[in-house]
């Protein structure tokens, strides 16, 4: 007689966005292997920020929702996952970036470049082919600071992503656009996984500095960016800290859920 099968574990779901990658590993082997079957597909990395945008933008939500893979970014988010009897781990857009040129090397899946400058992403796609020996970079294009989604120059990126025939699309715009461009992008392409990844270009051209990996596995890469980026990020942070509160209330019915699940 079989043995009924254990239910997986839930997944934590945070304002109806179910983090279904648990780890690094999993994200690249889930990533890679949905490039070799040919589907469309993105990928994003939820932090606080994204929360507060969930909670006010319509269609962030809407693109977030259509997003194959989410990865936990922010670590406030990985506490969660704990207090909810997951074992997640921290995977941020950067350090998608690597692993993943890694693996398309072996399996020969093109890659494309967006976002960001010419000069970052000329010196990136130099720097990623030179480590991964024979990563296939299919092209690359650098939008206006003004980029639209749903604009004549989102049109241009689109169609120079089908012509360079990219199984992987690293989309380098920050939240909401890239998010916005990305699901846009499952309906006009045919075969192609879009990664949202922010700065993550930036961090290996060397245009912006990361924080330090000390900083990054205590929680506290926010703290570092903020003392870096005043002008730009001191807006931000205050509002990621407001939401904190309500994430945790929200979250505490999953919590308890799954908690009686487990005494069950």
């Amino acid at each position: 007689m079989l043995e009924p099968e254990t239910p997986p574990h839930p997944n934590l779901t945070v304002d109806g966005i179910a983090i279904n990658v648990l780890s690094l590993p999993q994200a690249v082997d889930s990533i890679v292997s949905a490039a070799q079957t040919g589907d469309n597909f993105s990928v994003c990395t939820l932090n606080l920020d994204h929360v507060v945008q969930l909670q006010e933008r319509a269609d962030f939500r809407a693109a977030y929702r259509r997003a194959r893979f989410v990865t936990a970014d922010g670590f406030p988010i990985v506490v969660l996952s704990r207090l909810l009897g997951i074992r997640i781990e921290r995977t941020t857009a950067a350090d998608l970036v690597e692993p993943v040129c890694n693996e398309a090397r072996k399996k020969k899946l093109p890659v494309f470049f967006l976002g960001s400058t010419e000069p970052t992403l000329a010196i990136s796609a130099r720097r990623l082919s030179e480590r991964f020996r024979g990563l296939q970079v299919a092209g690359y294009f650098a939008p206006g600071p003004n980029f639209d989604p749903y604009s004549s120059e989102a049109d241009h990126a689109i169609e120079s992503i089908r012509a360079s025939g990219a199984r992987l699309c690293f989309v380098a715009l920050g939240a909401p656009r890239q998010e916005l461009f990305a699901a846009r992008c499952l309906d006009e392409l045919d075969g192609t996984g879009m990664l949202c990844i922010g700065a993550a270009l930036d961090f290996i051209a060397g245009t912006q500095a990361r924080a330090p990996s000390i900083t990054q596995k205590i929680g506290l890469e926010w703290a570092w960016r903020m003392l870096h980026e005043p002008r730009r990020l001191a807006p931000r942070y205050p509002r990621c800290m407001a939401v904190g509160p309500r994430l945790v209330a929200r979250t505490i019915p999953q919590i308890v859920n799954a908690r009686m699940r487990k005494a069950a």
